[in-house]
């Protein structure tokens, strides 16, 4: 086939495609990429993630429901050796698949899925915990029976008081920028996703490169929910400060071998950086 007459890749082919752009991007200080694994996860380990994750994408550009669409791209994420590889991205990439499959991939488009989702949608997110062990901070005090990890046994909390997912992730998303940057994406119809996207699309060079100083822009300009959650504030704050302060490959290489030896790993960055280069290839940037 030849390349004028080369279909285009639907959402689903898209959304996988930013996922294995994201880990392949290098340097990405204190995240797995092609060039460095952590301790405990591998970049091939991110690929078989990818791959496992499709048929949920698939799912999210049927249009079915997003919590059904979530637990299946996650449920199929886990299975490979490492764990939790992409529960972040698939979080922010489900609702903007579904967006995107109804020609609505804008900031007030992705908005409107993530409203118009249900309290059986939440109980699909609290389900898809149970597939991987997910690092999250602990509920606010009074709340422990809608605490994530129980994932399904706090699903007749959730029903009891009639949340539904954008409630849940409305909770999360506190304004002060303590709470959860992914959470925040929802509530506010990502923002800093499609802005991020659109500095890869005006970027030059192969797009594996464009993502990784996607990446360092994005950690630059908030503190990444992860590190804050793993290793506190301070940490956040200085991780934050430090990519503020990189002025070249070199410097970012050096720096994600620090952050690697460390164990700082601002994942919640790379999510928002998977979800930019799904934007950005829905939007034209090519391959």
């Amino acid at each position: 086939m030849t390349r004028a007459t080369a279909p285009r890749r639907g959402p689903a082919a898209n959304a996988e495609l930013a996922l294995l752009l994201e880990v392949a991007g290098t340097p990405k200080p204190g995240n797995v990429d092609r060039h460095r694994d952590l301790a405990d996860l591998r970049f091939e380990q991110f690929l078989a993630g990818a791959v496992g994750a499709r048929p949920g994408l698939e799912r999210a550009a049927a249009g079915d429901p997003v919590g059904e669409a979530f637990e299946t791209a996650v449920g199929g994420m886990s299975e490979q050796s490492g764990g939790n590889t992409q529960f972040g991205c698939l979080l922010l990439l489900v609702p903007l698949v579904r967006a995107a499959a109804a020609g609505e991939l804008t900031p007030d488009g992705a908005r409107s899925v993530c409203e118009a989702t249900t309290v059986d949608d939440a109980a699909g997110f609290y389900r898809a915990f149970e597939h991987v062990d997910v690092a999250v901070a602990d509920p606010p005090e009074g709340l422990d029976t809608l605490d994530v990890r129980r994932g399904a046994d706090a699903v007749p909390a959730l029903r009891e008081r009639g949340l539904t997912l954008f409630d849940v992730m409305s909770r999360s998303a506190r304004p002060d920028g303590a709470g959860d940057a992914n959470a925040r994406e929802w509530v506010e119809g990502f923002p800093r996703t499609f802005r991020a996207a659109g500095s890869i699309r005006a970027d030059e060079g192969p797009v594996t490169d464009r993502a990784a100083r996607a990446f360092l822009d994005l950690l630059a300009e908030a503190d990444d929910t992860l590190v804050r959650t793993q290793h506190g504030p301070d940490v956040a704050r200085e991780v934050r400060e430090r990519a503020a302060e990189v002025a070249s490959t070199a410097t970012a290489e050096e720096w994600a071998e620090e952050l690697v030896d460390r164990g700082i790993n601002p994942g919640t960055t790379a999510d928002i950086a998977a979800a930019a280069l799904f934007v950005a290839l829905e939007r034209g940037v090519s391959v």
